[in-house]
């Protein structure tokens, strides 16, 4: 749905499923339903999360041209992807493997790649189209410097291909298209300082020099196309974990022409660490139903002096609660948006309110995704089912949005 300028919707990553089959069933169950209640009289936008196996389904033309009949018939449109997670999402233990492949390999590119002939066919006229994927790869499988330089001159190259490709696109038919990282924590890019290098240092120079030779256009033309088809995807939990400010980000990637394709709205967990150790043990039992099995919940410490430390999933941070000397902790948990806490557990709520207030006067992008999938945490006396869920979302983001 159109909203203040803005396409906003959630992603449908909360549905599980991995064939086209799953997800078109999922789609068919939920969106009519959410859709009456957020956007009776108007079309409702999809960002749509279709896995590599479902992907190769929908390309086929009788798929596509049946999901595009279905979107016709229920005043609906897709118009963002989520090419991050590539395969399993749901009901098996994710972790560190939701990078996976990761764009040091020629199956991360052709899975986006496809996404990106299936989103062309299904783009209503005069939008631009996004998918959002992984920062690059997960920094600790590459132990050495030269491993990590490796990873990213060979991910450089296969993000040059898909600009290639998204070039010619917007060059042929005027549709344009982009692609969106999305930084987060431990990712080969997770804050404002490694986007920047990455495009400093790697981007605009090695993915400059592809498109020069291969399209034959200037290095200048050719870092405009760049910076054009590929974007970032700002995550707010993400962000927020690593305890960025909205505004101070903007202005940076601004600054160095970098553009935002999706804002996707999400907020993580937040707790102040109590000096009294038998407070440390209550804020332990508070915690431990956070510290799942499924996927990574990376954790950031900061301390008196404002330096950071990092801890690659909770269970690791709560071994050292008992003596750590920080102060905060925030914790990569996609917890739902409407709450700022949870009893004695905070959320970085707030950050998803400054980031609506500073859009309603720079828009920076047009899409927004609400990405919830946590519902588990709710007191039973708030939960509602998973559309009623997604509807409270969606609200709640309007609710909480000025009018530019």
């Amino acid at each position: 749905m159109y909203k203040n300028g803005h396409h906003l919707t959630y992603c449908t990553n909360i549905h599980p499923g991995e064939s086209w089959e799953a997800t078109f069933q999922n789609l068919k169950e939920y969106i009519p339903r959410i859709k009456a209640k957020v956007s009776a009289k108007a079309p409702f936008g999809i960002g749509l999360r279709s896995s590599h196996e479902a992907s190769l389904e929908l390309a086929k033309t009788e798929n596509l041209e049946e999901f595009k009949a279905w979107l016709a018939a229920n005043d609906c449109y897709v118009f963002t992807f989520n090419g991050f997670p590539y395969g399993g999402f749901h009901n098996q233990v994710v972790k560190d493997e939701v990078h996976q492949p990761d764009w040091t390999t020629r199956e991360r590119w052709a899975y986006t790649d496809r996404l990106f002939d299936i989103l062309a066919a299904l783009l209503p006229e005069g939008m631009d189209g996004g998918i959002s994927t992984s920062p690059l790869s997960y920094r600790f499988w590459h132990k050495t410097k030269e491993q990590l330089d490796a990873a990213i001159h060979t991910s450089t190259l296969h993000l040059a291909k898909i600009a290639e490709k998204l070039y010619l696109i917007h060059k042929n038919s005027g549709k344009l298209l982009h692609l969106d990282i999305e930084p987060e924590p431990d990712g080969i890019l997770e804050n404002t300082q490694e986007v920047l290098d990455f495009y400093q240092n790697w981007l605009v120079p090695v993915g400059g020099k592809y498109l020069t030779e291969k399209l034959g256009i200037s290095f200048e033309e050719a870092e405009s196309s760049i910076k054009e088809h590929i974007r970032i995807c700002y995550d707010v939990c993400h962000f927020a974990v690593v305890y960025e400010k909205p505004s101070e980000i903007f202005q940076a990637f601004r600054s160095a022409g970098i553009k935002i394709g999706k804002i996707q709205i999400s907020a993580a967990l937040k707790v102040n660490i109590p000096y009294d150790k038998s407070q440390r043990k209550e804020l332990e039992s508070l915690l431990s139903p956070f510290a799942e099995s499924t996927y990574l919940h990376q954790v950031v410490a900061r301390n008196s002096d404002s330096s950071l430390v990092s801890f690659n999933d909770l269970p690791e941070a709560m071994e050292t609660l008992e003596n750590t000397v920080s102060e905060e902790w925030r914790i990569h948990y996609h917890v739902p948006v409407f709450l700022a806490d949870y009893g004695k557990i905070a959320s970085t709520q707030q950050d998803i309110i400054d980031v609506l207030n500073y859009i309603s006067k720079d828009p920076l992008c047009n899409h927004l995704e609400v990405e919830t999938y946590t519902w588990e945490v709710l007191p039973e006396s708030i939960n509602l089912d998973l559309g009623g869920s997604i509807v409270r979302e969606l609200q709640w983001v309007i609710q909480n949005s000025s009018n530019p």
